[in-house]
């Protein structure tokens, strides 16, 4: 075989010895390599150990050291506060002491002045008694010169004493009485004749119907609505009757209760400026005047406690004078009266000198049941008197206002005064009319009646008390119950009342389902 083609596959066997050699020193030098590092790694760690031990043992050396530092410091608070605590003590003691010292000084002071006083008290007793003595003879000598003794003679000068004052006072009494009887009566009618003439107001008596007027006879039909309903609701929401005639641009509104007639003008006046009628609208605009009704009374009451001179009333008796402008005492109105009565009174106390804003006041509240609603029961003296004494009215005013309708003597002049001048008042030509009173009472009952049975929400008494109309609540009456109420409260009518022709009894009882849309 030729030489030359051995060579090839000599010189591969010596490059993989010489390739394995090599491999195997680099991988001992690799792992040399490594040792080295892990043996170095572990030394950093033992020294990176050794240091934060050292950290360690230092920061709790200085731990230690702070904490004996504070507990050094507040060792040193603490005795010094002890200290402070026993220098307090020790000064206390030196002032109880010194307070001792004193008391005790003070003591010996008292003894001293104990004992000189009761010398002192011994010598005056001496004193009295040797006195005593003295008197007890003068009085000896003296009866044995008189010959009575001081019991005779002090008996007989008052005997002649009292027999002279006796004569003289029964003189004096009739002297007195004479000339009262003389000047009284005369000085009496001088007083009222000045005082009437000086008031003498035009009177109206109280009529029970209102008229409104219209732009157009073409409003009246709107008024009526479609088949009268509109009309229905004004009357069931106000409880008057609306009667729409031949009168030219004008209705007429009826009712007893000027409030409600009042009430009724004002919401019909404002459905006529607003144009919409309709029954929604009615309920509601009666609901919104019947609000601004309350802040009217308020300002008819400020008003009426101006004129006549009266300040200071609570609140509530304001609202309550202004609300006697609706209310009537034999077609009398209630707050004119009042009024009538505040001024004369006044007038009468300065004539005689009393007290004339006292009579003012008198007078203005002297009615003050009358304002109050039939849900409040009793007469109207009784409401006054529970009205002026809640709201913390004098005794004084309070005994005017039951003096002249209860029988109560009047305390002060002042009442008497009041008591005639609600006479006078009350008397005058024209100023009160029985047959409307008795006519206002009728309608009263009638809703009072109505008012006393269960479920009743409302009542009104309208075509001159010769329909009862009687709103229920549903939830409380049903249908049958509905029909059964009419019968009972129609059958007490005509047990406990007198009335002209018949009354009809209407019950209505009406279900409303409201919701909102949002």
């Amino acid at each position: 075989m030729d030489p030359i083609w051995l060579l090839p596959p000599v010189g591969l066997g010596v490059g993989l010895v010489a390739g394995v050699a090599l491999h195997k020193v680099l991988t001992d030098r690799r792992i040399g390599t490594a040792e080295v590092r892990a043996r170095r790694i572990v030394e950093d760690a033992q020294r990176e150990a050794d240091t934060r031990r050292k950290t360690t043992e230092l920061e709790a050396r200085e731990i230690a050291l702070k904490t004996r530092a504070e507990l050094d410091e507040e060792t040193r608070r603490r005795q010094r506060e002890i200290q402070q605590v026993e220098q307090r003590i020790v000064q206390k003691d030196e002032q109880l002491t010194r307070k001792l010292d004193q008391i005790e000084r003070r003591i010996a002071d008292y003894e001293l002045k104990e004992r000189s006083l009761l010398g002192r008290e011994r010598a005056i007793v001496e004193t009295e008694t040797r006195l005593s003595s003295a008197l007890d003879e003068h009085r000896r000598k003296l009866e044995a010169i008189a010959g009575l003794t001081a019991e005779e003679a002090k008996r007989q000068l008052l005997v002649g004493m009292e027999a002279e004052a006796r004569r003289e006072a029964q003189l004096l009494t009739m002297r007195l009485e004479e000339e009262a009887r003389e000047t009284a009566h005369a000085k009496a009618k001088e007083v009222l004749a000045t005082t009437i003439q000086r008031l003498a107001p035009d009177y109206t008596v109280e009529t029970s119907v209102s008229i409104v007027d219209l732009p157009s006879d073409d409003m009246k039909g709107r008024i009526i609505g479609r088949e009268g309903r509109n009309i229905r609701a004004l009357e069931q929401h106000t409880g008057v009757d609306l009667i729409v005639d031949d009168t030219p641009e004008a209705v007429i509104i009826s009712a007893y209760d000027p409030y409600r007639r009042e009430v009724a003008r004002l919401a019909l006046k404002t459905l006529i400026a607003d144009g919409r009628i309709h029954p929604a609208r009615i309920e509601e605009v009666v609901e919104k005047v019947k609000r601004e009704m309350e802040q009217h009374l308020k300002e008819e009451g400020e008003r009426a406690c101006f004129e006549v001179g009266v300040q200071g009333l609570h609140p509530e008796l304001v609202k309550l004078v202004g609300r006697m402008k609706f209310r009537t005492s034999y077609g009398q109105n209630c707050l004119q009266h009042s009024k009538e009565v505040a001024w004369l009174g006044g007038m009468m106390a300065a004539e005689i000198g009393a007290d004339v804003k006292l009579a003012k006041r008198m007078g203005l509240l002297h009615d003050i049941g009358k304002a109050l609603t039939h849900e409040q029961d009793g007469s109207h003296p009784e409401l006054s008197l529970q009205v002026l004494t809640k709201y913390n009215e004098s005794p004084a005013v309070i005994n005017a206002a039951l003096a002249g309708h209860e029988n109560i003597e009047p305390t002060t002049v002042e009442a008497v005064l009041i008591e005639a001048a609600d006479g006078i008042s009350a008397a005058r030509p024209g100023a009160r009319r029985d047959v409307l009173e008795s006519y206002i009472k009728r309608l009263a009952k009638l809703e009072e009646i109505a008012m006393s049975y269960k479920g009743v929400e409302m009542c009104y008494a309208i075509q001159a008390g010769r329909e009862l109309r009687i709103m229920t609540k549903a939830d409380v009456v049903s249908d049958v119950d509905a029909h059964q109420l009419a019968k009972d409260i129609s059958k007490r009518i005509e047990a406990e009342m007198q009335y002209p022709g018949h009354i009809k009894v209407v019950v209505i009882r009406e279900t409303r389902a409201v919701e909102v849309a949002r």
